[in-house]
Formats: structure tokens, C-alpha cells, sequence
């Protein structure tokens, strides 16, 4: 699954704000330790330097391509290539912070307790992850990718997943001393001829061009397409909204 900064970067303000909404509720004055877990190009890991200068921060991400635009933007900072899935940190954790990222991972059972007991006690967990799964965008990515001409190629290919909201508190309330969890829906005011598939091709749709050709992206895209403009089409000043699901948790060990 190849990341493309540019790409993703199209939209850095509405992807950049469930980060800084969920960096307003970590609730510590001066972490000494941090980590961005999943850190892409490294915009969010700039808000994290830029709010805690004197923190040692490192940014972790599994996509070269992203990581060389973070290395590029801030210099400064470590960052180091690896996955979530086998990731341990070399000593604990005052906070690790995550922007939607976890998602992609699999076995948050297993995950989420593991993450928290990287922190040191009082440490903290932030993790911000789309909820919007059933939203119109991504069940007509589903229903296209099972269709008869294209379930035998991309039809195995998944836009990651997230438990529901009681699920975390069952996994994580035990483990903590404080736990937040909230929602939040983004309505989103986008231009553009095909405002909606640009965002989805940013994330969403990566798993499902990964294994097509030139051409087999280009008319799976073109059936998408027609299919997100009926479902999101624009008002009269040309603004299509495009709502946004978004699920937080803040854990303090």
C-alpha cells in the first residue's frame, strides 16, 4: 500500500483538526517522552514539538515515502520506520499519541492494552480514529469492490476497522486511572469536481488500487465516481459536505 504525502496533504486543514481537538484534552504539563504513533508526514508531529519543546519525540510511521516528507519538514526530530502491529518502545512512555492511524492495525483486543502498558503510571494514551465505516463513501467502495467484475481483484482488500465505543472502555478502564471517550462528526465543505474521491484516494481507497494496474485503477475510480456524486452531490454554490465520523480515547494510566 503505497502512501503518497502530496496526495494526503491535499486536505492537511480538515485532516489536521481531530488532531488538534484531541491534543487539547491531553492532560499533561510537560511530558518528557513522547511518541506519534503512525506519524505520516509529520504535520501532527510538528504540533506535538511545537506544544512541548523541550519533549524528546519520536515519530514512527511504516510508509518511507511519508517519513522522508516528516524527516524533510523537521529535521529535528527522530524518525524511525516500523509497524504498530510488532512495535516496542525502548523504555516507557509519558505519552503516545495517535492520529488515524490505528485503524489500519488489526487485534485492538490485544493492541490496546499493550499500548497502554508502554506508558509509565500516569502517562497517557490519545488516539484519534475514523468511525465513519457505514458512512455512504465507504459502503459504496465495499459494494463496488464485491461487484462481479471486480471482487477477483481487489475484492480482499480491506479499509481497516475500530471496535465499538463500549468495547474500548471494557479494554482500557481497567488499565487506567482516567479514561475519556468521545465522537465527533466533521461536516466537512469541500469544492472540486470530485471532492469525495480525491479525499478517499488520499487513505481510504490505497488498499484497493494497490493491486490494479494503470488502467483497472482508472475505471475502478470512474465507477466510483459516478456513484459518490449521487451520494454526495454539491449544493447551489458548488460546496459538497461530506460528513466526517470521528472516535477518540484519552486513557491516563
Amino acid at each position: 500500500m503505497g502512501w503518497e504525502p502530496d496526495r494526503y496533504l491535499q486536505f492537511s486543514d480538515e485532516r489536521l483538526r481531530p488532531a488538534m481537538d484531541l491534543l487539547g484534552r491531553v492532560p499533561l504539563l510537560r511530558p518528557g517522552r513522547i511518541v506519534d504513533l503512525g506519524c505520516g508526514a509529520g504535520n501532527v508531529t510538528r504540533l506535538l514539538a511545537e506544544r512541548w519543546p523541550g519533549a524528546d519525540i519520536t515519530g514512527l510511521d511504516s510508509s518511507p515515502a511519508m517519513l522522508e516528507r516528516a524527516r524533510s519538514v523537521l529535521p529535528g526530530v527522530r524518525f524511525d520506520q516500523a509497524g504498530v502491529e510488532h512495535w516496542e518502545p525502548e523504555e516507557p512512555l509519558d505519552l503516545l499519541f495517535s492520529n488515524a492511524a490505528l485503524h489500519w492495525v488489526g487485534d485492538h483486543e490485544n493492541l490496546f492494552p499493550r499500548l497502554v502498558d508502554a506508558l509509565f503510571p500516569g502517562g497517557v494514551l490519545a488516539v484519534q480514529m475514523p468511525g465513519n465505516f457505514d458512512a455512504p463513501s465507504h459502503r459504496l467502495i465495499r459494494e463496488l469492490a464485491a461487484s462481479p467484475e471486480w471482487v477477483g481483484r481487489v475484492g480482499q482488500a480491506r479499509m481497516g476497522a475500530v471496535l465499538g465505543m463500549a468495547d474500548y472502555h471494557r479494554l482500557l478502564a481497567p488499565l487506567c486511572t482516567r479514561l475519556s471517550l468521545w465522537e465527533t462528526t466533521y461536516w466537512q465543505g469541500m469544492s472540486g469536481p470530485s471532492p469525495v474521491l480525491d479525499w478517499l484516494r488520499g487513505t481510504t481507497l490505497l488498499p484497493y488500487l494497490a493491486s490494479l494496474d494503470e488502467s483497472g485503477q482508472a475505471a475502478f475510480l470512474a465507477q466510483l465516481e459516478g456513484r459518490l456524486a449521487a451520494a454526495y452531490p454539491p449544493d447551489t454554490h458548488g460546496t459538497t459536505l461530506f460528513p466526517f465520523r470521528r472516535i477518540f480515547i484519552v486513557a491516563q494510566r
